[in-house]
């Protein structure tokens, strides 16, 4: 069971020293942000962007434990292959590396609108040896469009961090879901504004069964699931 597995896994260890040198790390980028409804374009230690714009260890962890258990043959009926995962919002790539390090065999397509902050997620995946993942840099609200005509099966949602903008990229990304696909929603209660737009995926005509963990939200699209929310805690 996912929500029970207490294994610590190979790739953790590695992926925590990376977020520690970043953490660390005394440079100062320029960095483009679109994250908040707006562009703007400041100074940022890149310490400060480890501290509030990476998902916490344990979020990325159960990623990681959700990612295997999907690419597991046991999970679908019918023989699938790799899966086909997309993450709003890379920063400095850490929650991308535990995705991608979940199974090498899947494609994570990750979308980041500043260049600087793109080229020290790449430098870090570079360091770990992960070779699956995909950057698209750029506006998400441009670059998703152009993207979302393929199969999903995962996607995780921490980009801009507005209710509009997280019901623009949910109904984007529903409507190319596979029928056993999840996504995960980041910081569902960074705001009035974000939980009110949680609140309006419950209740999507294609959403069956979501989870609610608080500061993050799983949404499944299974139709034999019982249309329910379920509070748990990680």
């Amino acid at each position: 069971m996912v929500f029970r597995d207490s294994n610590r896994y190979y790739a953790w260890q590695s992926i925590e020293r990376q977020r520690l040198a970043m953490l660390q790390s005394s440079q100062t980028i320029q960095v483009t942000d679109y994250g908040v409804g707006r562009t703007r374009s400041t100074l940022r230690r890149v310490t400060a962007i480890a501290k509030t714009g990476l998902s916490n260890r344990t979020t990325a962890e159960l990623l990681f434990r959700l990612v295997m258990h999907m690419t597991g043959d046991e999970y679908r009926l019918q023989p699938h292959g790799p899966l086909n995962i997309i993450e709003l919002g890379t920063s400095l790539g850490i929650t991308t590396a535990y995705l991608a390090a979940a199974d090498s065999r899947n494609r994570v397509v990750t979308f980041e609108g500043s260049d600087e902050i793109a080229a020290l997620a790449k430098a870090n995946w570079s360091r770990l040896d992960i070779q699956n993942i995909v950057l698209v840099q750029g506006n998400i609200d441009d670059t998703l469009y152009n993207y979302a005509r393929e199969e999903i099966d995962f996607a995780f949602i921490d980009a801009n961090h507005t209710g509009k903008a997280t019901l623009r990229y949910f109904e984007i990304i529903a409507s190319c879901i596979h029928p056993d696909g999840i996504v995960a929603v980041d910081d569902i209660r960074y705001s009035p504004d974000m939980y009110a737009a949680w609140k309006q995926i419950i209740h999507h005509p294609k959403v069956t069964a979501t989870m609610d963990f608080g500061n993050m939200g799983l949404v499944f699209f299974e139709p034999h699931l019982e249309r329910k929310t379920y509070l748990l805690r990680i």
